[in-house]
């Protein structure tokens, strides 16, 4: 079940340093939404904190409420394993297990969940995986060939399905084309309309023809100055942000004149 997801006046520190403040804003369930801003205003900083990923490193911290269909994932009885099995992440770069067979990398995060499947159960899950990333007829009859041998784009299809089979209700996305050639950023694409039906899905891009296509609503942050923290200029329906932003820094964005 697709959730909804909800940021109030959230503050996102590296140690001391104030990196991106006050961040309200609503993600509503099985849809697209896009994060986009010039380098360093904290979009992927945002992303992370939405999944407790950014906790992983030394001295990040967060304040505010990040709630999913209104609980704290922040709360102090929420384990924050459980969070990233809710809420799966697939990164900017395809980063498949470079040992591991295509079917293990599929079912790895099953298996760092310590479920005890039968193999019959864990063909289903692959098949349906697989299926789901749109890479099944790709690769159905090498299985057992190490996943590091697929193509960038399949090997980003291979990341998507092996975060997809863990069943997860939310997908975070940090820049998934950005290491891709231009078929692959297609079918990545045409794959993310496909998976709105089941999860709500964040992306985040440097690519605005990107969010333009993709995304029903977006979300545009910007740096105050250098030294400041990022902040969350406006949010809206994808094609007002484009066509009709409220905000003038968004306009000066969208129109290249920086960033």
């Amino acid at each position: 079940m697709a959730k909804r997801i909800e940021t109030k006046g959230l503050d996102i520190y590296y140690g001391k340093f104030l990196a991106v403040s006050d961040v309200s804003l609503t993600v509503a369930p099985r849809s697209i939404t896009a994060f986009i801003g010039p380098s360093g205003c904290g979009k992927s900083t945002v992303l992370r904190t939405l999944n407790r990923m950014h906790e992983v490193i030394a001295g990040a911290r967060v304040q505010g409420k990040v709630l999913l269909d209104g609980d704290d994932i922040y709360g102090p009885s929420v384990d924050p394993v459980d969070v990233r099995r809710t809420i799966g992440m697939v990164f900017q770069r395809p980063n498949p297990f470079p040992t591991m067979s295509i079917y293990d990398n599929v079912v790895a995060g099953l298996k760092l969940n310590s479920k005890r499947l039968k193999r019959s159960e864990t063909d289903s899950i692959v098949e349906k995986s697989l299926r789901g990333a749109n890479l099944w007829e790709e690769v159905k009859d090498r299985l057992d060939k190490p996943g590091a041998g697929l193509s960038g784009g399949q090997q980003q299809r291979l990341c998507i399905a092996r975060a997809i089979a863990v069943e997860p209700q939310v997908l975070l996305m940090d820049e998934p084309c950005s290491a891709l050639d231009p078929i692959s950023t297609l079918a990545i694409e045409d794959l993310l309309q496909e998976l709105k039906e089941q999860f709500t899905i964040v992306i985040v891009t440097h690519n605005m023809q990107q969010a333009a296509r993709v995304s029903e609503r977006t979300a545009f942050f910007n740096l105050a100055g250098v030294g400041k923290p990022g902040q969350l200029v406006e949010m809206d329906d994808t094609e007002k942000i484009f066509a009709n932003p409220s905000d003038r820094r968004t306009e000066d964005y969208i129109s290249g004149r920086f960033g």
